[in-house]
Formats: C-alpha cells, structure tokens, sequence
C-alpha cells in the first residue's frame, strides 16, 4: 500500500536513486511536490553538495527565504544546503534540485 503524503509536507516523486520513493531516473536530480495549506511549511535539504534547487510556484502563493513568490513564479537557490517554504495561501510547490555545474 503507498503513503499518503501529508499536505504540508515536499514529498519526492522522482530520484536518480532505484530504491527510493518515486520514480527512478538516470539522471543527478530530484523531484518533490508539496501541497501547502494557508500557514503551513516545510524545509526542504539540498540531496548532495554542489547542487542547488530551482522552486516552481504551480498554485497559491508561498514565501521562500524572505521572498514573495506566487503562481507561475520560478526562483533558484545555490550555496546553501536548504531552503524554507512557507505558504502565504494554499500552495502547491515543485522544487527541482540539481548540479549547478557540470
């Protein structure tokens, strides 16, 4: 039976790692959703050093960091091992980490 992931919780989707939640892909990047209720947050940790994290606002609006961030906002971050989103109003959030090199 599969876990339900708590709504205010980033819960991965996608992982380059066969034995972790998710889908496996062959790639160095990891993919987590997180459904946000008014209030709600949750700090997200960078999988691996070097790498950093891309934020996509899909619905409501969230503050990450300080920032303002709503619907359809995208924003990057690096040099730095987490982040925090907060939702402002029902959010939900896709974060994307990946190597800011090659």
């Amino acid at each position: 039976m599969r876990e339900v992931a708590e709504e205010y919780k980033f819960y991965q989707v996608l992982s380059p790692n066969k034995d972790d939640q998710g889908v496996w892909i062959h790639q160095d990047a990891w993919f987590h959703l997180g459904k946000f209720e008014k209030g709600k947050s949750d700090t997200y940790t960078i999988k691996k050093e070097g790498n950093g994290v891309y934020a996509f606002i899909l619905e409501g609006e969230v503050e990450i960091e300080g920032e303002k961030f709503s619907k359809r906002d995208g924003v990057g971050f690096w040099e730095t091992d987490k982040i925090t989103v907060e939702a402002t109003d029902n959010a939900r959030v896709l974060l994307i980490d990946v190597p800011m090199s090659f």
